[in-house]
């Protein structure tokens, strides 16, 4: 009888010091993973109405880490020209190969009001400043993690009338 309260107290012990492991490694994900970057390759303008216009993010997203990530959450405000334009999030969860650029179109929809002044250097084809900034959430074998992020730099816009 006593043999198997022994091996009892061992299971127990075992599962507390792997259930204490697997929160120890989760906490420290921060600091054994790199964070995936963005960058802005391409904005697609299509307009939607006389109000609004579609416009398509083309982001490269860099993962420097020698295993697989998953998006799972991805949220974002794009600025034109120091101006807010729209904001979106991606619906579905996206693979991150271990070492490698992913290519990500992600929608907004903006209002022509909300364009502003940024309006004429679309039309015209100017190169704009854009920042974009937000929230992404990912997945590994080891754990979640969650940051936010920020990105800008200067693009050209491609005007798409076609639908």
């Amino acid at each position: 009888m006593k043999k198997l309260d022994q091996r009892k107290i061992r299971t127990h012990y075992r599962i507390v010091v792997l259930c204490a492991l697997s929160v120890f490694l989760a906490s420290c994900l921060s600091w054994i993973l790199e964070k995936p970057s963005f960058v802005l390759r391409e904005i697609i303008v299509s307009p939607r109405s006389l109000k609004e216009t579609n416009l398509l993010l083309g982001l490269e997203v860099h993962n420097p880490n020698r295993l697989d990530l998953t998006l799972t959450s991805f949220e974002y405000t794009v600025s034109l020209n120091n101006e807010e334009i729209g904001n979106g999030r991606l619906e579905k969860e996206l693979l991150l190969p271990s070492s490698s650029v992913t290519r990500v179109q992600a929608p907004v929809v903006a209002k022509f009001k909300d364009l502003g002044g940024s309006l004429k250097a679309i039309i015209i084809g100017d190169n704009l400043l854009y920042k974009i900034e937000g929230k992404a959430d990912i997945k590994t074998a080891l754990g979640s993690l969650s940051f936010p992020f920020s990105k800008e730099g200067h693009i050209n816009l491609r005007i798409n009338m076609g639908k």
